[in-house]
């Protein structure tokens, strides 16, 4: 038995089956390079749906980590940390004036939100308008929010005030609102969904309606944010537009676990002691973990570098369709990239892991591609070399079909 097979046979024992995984076992990560128990290299063109954002195992990161692992690792929330208010500081100085709650994933920030938007339009108002194939998240709001039936499947009865609209269609949504609406959420690129990316008439639109009818504007960025599209946050890309909630997670720790709620100044103290919490959110690990995170995107300028990497890596695929007739269209913002192809493509990320290159497929049609922001121009040249081959690989065996 190998040792990848010991270890799968461990999962299959003793691990919940909640996910759907691939036969490999990743021990030991460096920037864009993965490496498996038998010893195999990969180019991780999607560490952890953006999670290790600028590579896996950062320096700074790293350093940071042990540093405070050294000092202290957890501190209730009954008393002040020295690194949770600096961390909101400087999310609050990169995005908008407001505050910030500390949780430990993207799922509790959405949970965050819904419940400051409830707390808001108590007791009237407590529906939310979210978006056809969005995702925010796997707790049960946060399933009951996602514009996705299948997530929902088995969990019945879902929580009430969750009302649903097509993406990038505003007249929809102002069909949805009524006097119990007290929010809409939206993700600006729908990760999960496709790598829909939110037309700048829509969020505009969004936006001029929130403040009509004194709704929320609640932008997921738990994916898109920290750099990822091009600007720090992608609400940035929209003129004149910013949200009154944003939750944030995956990139935001480097790696480490944490996720945040920004909530604008106005309603930020709508949330007093005893109606919110998280036991481990914030903790001096985690904050320490965040600004090393902030401080390498910074000094190496990796917003400005995801422009034009994005740039790089978006010409690269859309060759591939002059090629390649069932690849349809290469769509996203910077590093945030999907193929959509006319076949369904999970043989295609399959074939890419045998040859040393992790990428995900979703909605089963979409390639998504994802690279950390310290992506080099060649590192893309290779990933790109080998999705042309298990492609040109597909071909074969389509026409011989």
């Amino acid at each position: 038995m190998s040792q990848t097979e010991e270890v799968m046979k461990l999962y299959y024992e003793y691990v919940m089956p909640t996910y759907a995984k691939l036969p490999v076992v990743l021990v030991r990560g460096k920037g864009i390079k993965a490496y498996d128990i038998e010893g195999k290299e990969f180019l991780d063109f999607f560490p952890g749906w953006a999670v290790s954002g600028i590579g896996h195992c950062h320096p700074k990161v790293v350093r940071a980590i042990k540093e405070q692992a050294g000092k202290m690792i957890h501190v209730s929330n009954n008393y002040y940390n020295e690194l949770q208010g600096v961390l909101a500081k400087k999310i609050i100085e990169k995005s908008f004036d407001g505050k910030v709650f500390f949780c430990n994933s993207g799922a509790e920030a959405v949970e965050g939100a819904i419940k400051l938007a409830r707390k808001f339009g108590h007791p009237s108002r407590y529906e939310i308008i979210t978006m056809e194939e969005s995702f925010h998240g796997r707790t049960l709001a946060a399933i009951t929010a996602t514009g996705q039936p299948k997530y929902q499947e088995g969990f019945a009865p879902l929580p009430q005030g969750f009302v649903y609209a097509p993406f990038n269609d505003l007249e929809a949504v102002k069909s949805k609102i009524t006097d119990k609406t007290v929010a809409i959420m939206v993700e600006p690129i729908q990760g999960e969904g496709g790598i829909n990316v939110a037309s700048d008439e829509f969020i505009a639109g969004l936006r001029k309606i929130c403040d009509e009818k004194n709704l929320l504007l609640i932008f997921d960025e738990i994916q898109t944010g920290m750099g990822r599209t091009g600007k720090m946050f992608c609400y940035q890309h929209y003129n004149n537009v910013t949200p009154d909630i944003m939750v944030l997670a995956k990139t935001l720790g480097g790696g480490f676990p944490i996720g945040a709620m920004v909530a604008n100044r106005k309603i930020a103290d709508i949330l007093q002691p005893g109606t919110h919490a998280s036991t481990f959110g914030g903790s001096p690990l985690a904050c320490a973990a965040s600004l090393a995170t902030f401080e390498a995107i910074e000094e190496s300028k990796l917003v400005d570098k995801a422009v034009r990497r994005g740039r790089y890596l978006h010409n690269r695929l859309s060759l591939l369709k002059k090629d390649f007739p069932f690849v349809k269209i290469v769509k996203g913002k910077g590093l945030m990239v999907g193929v959509e192809l006319e076949i369904e493509g999970k043989h295609i990320v399959d074939k890419c892991i045998e040859k040393g290159l992790l990428i995900n497929c979703t909605q089963k049609k979409i390639l998504r591609i994802m690279p950390p922001l310290t992506v080099k121009n060649a590192e893309i040249d290779a990933a790109v070399a080998i999705l042309h081959d298990v492609l040109e690989e597909t071909q074969k065996v389509q026409s011989e079909s």
